[in-house]
């Protein structure tokens, strides 16, 4: 249940960013109000996953996974562009995440 928390804190998280550009520094209604609500169940959700994560697995997932998924957004809602240095930032940022899941032995407790 913890890492299904962490997941949805992370989109919330994301959905929140993502709706800071189209806030226009908070002069879009709408858009403002996605933020606030955004980021406040972003870490609500975060605090239950953390019931059982520790805290530097959780947020290594948050941090990492959240970059790569606004930076996609950012291409594809947004037509921002990357370059190839960008795109290995990116896929490093990938492996580590995968490396923690798959061979770390710390878990939850």
């Amino acid at each position: 249940m913890a890492y299904l928390y962490l997941a949805l804190a992370i989109v919330a998280e994301v959905v929140a960013t993502s709706s800071l550009k189209a806030s226009q520094e908070f002069t879009r209604l709408w858009p403002s109000v996605t933020v606030v609500v955004g980021y406040v169940l972003a870490f609500y959700l975060l605090t239950l996953a953390l019931r059982t994560l520790p805290v530097g697995i959780a947020y290594a997932f948050w941090a990492g996974l959240g970059i790569v998924l606004v930076t996609l957004i950012g291409v594809l809602v947004y037509g921002e562009r990357l370059d190839a240095p960008a795109a290995l930032g990116l896929a490093m940022i990938i492996g580590g995440v995968v490396v923690i899941q798959a061979f770390s032995r710390v878990s939850a407790h």
